[in-house]
């Protein structure tokens, strides 16, 4: 594990040192392995977000396995973004301030590749309409185009409102529903059916 902070970085061997890393030093954002001695990543990753004195810590799992499995239990265990080690560093730089920033779920290419593994998936049986109830039709319609991977700037172009009204829309919609963030706001969407991958 490392942890990006505003004023440092440390790195940790075992999951229960991630979590212990993470509560001394409060980073913004935590990169977190799956495979490590104890404590795999995904525990660790679950504990950090459910931990009420990190709720401002958000978790980027950097591994090198890319296998359906262990992404979706990635952000279902509350990670904010899934990317492989081959990553470039400038772009692992980028993925970083945009998580710390709350601005995107994965980057457009891995955000593609997990809808393609929902349109493979059965569709859970949810309350939708009791879920969805809160959303105004601005939410949900912002709610869509995040799923397909659009930062707020291009909401923003897309639907020729202001990047503030975009952001305010996205927020309320994440405060609604109750999720941590937009990937957590992503799978509530495919899995309570307001989109169907490949719709």
């Amino acid at each position: 594990m490392s942890a990006s902070g505003r004023r440092c970085t440390t790195s940790s061997g075992t999951g229960d040192e991630a979590v212990r890393a993470a509560r001394a030093v409060r980073p913004d954002v935590v990169l977190m392995d799956i495979p490590m001695p104890g404590t795999d990543g995904l525990t660790a990753t679950r504990t950090i977000v459910e931990d009420p004195g990190l709720t401002a810590c958000r978790v980027i799992v950097l591994t090198t396995f890319e296998t359906d499995e262990y992404v979706f239990a990635a952000l279902r265990a509350g990670a904010s973004g899934f990317l492989t080690k081959e990553i470039e560093p400038d772009d692992l730089r980028q993925a970083v301030r945009a998580v710390a920033a709350g601005d995107a779920l994965l980057s457009p290419s891995a955000t593609r590749w997990v809808i393609e593994q929902f349109a493979h998936r059965p569709a859970a049986p949810t309350d939708t309409a009791g879920q969805l109830a809160v959303l105004t039709a601005r939410e949900r319609e912002v709610t869509r185009l995040i799923t397909t991977g659009l930062s707020n700037d291009q909401i923003t172009s897309q639907l020729f409102i202001s990047p503030l009204t975009a952001k305010t829309h996205v927020t309320r919609a994440i405060t609604k529903l109750g999720v941590r963030d937009r990937a957590q706001l992503v799978i509530l969407a495919y899995e309570t059916g307001l989109v169907r991958a490949g719709g």
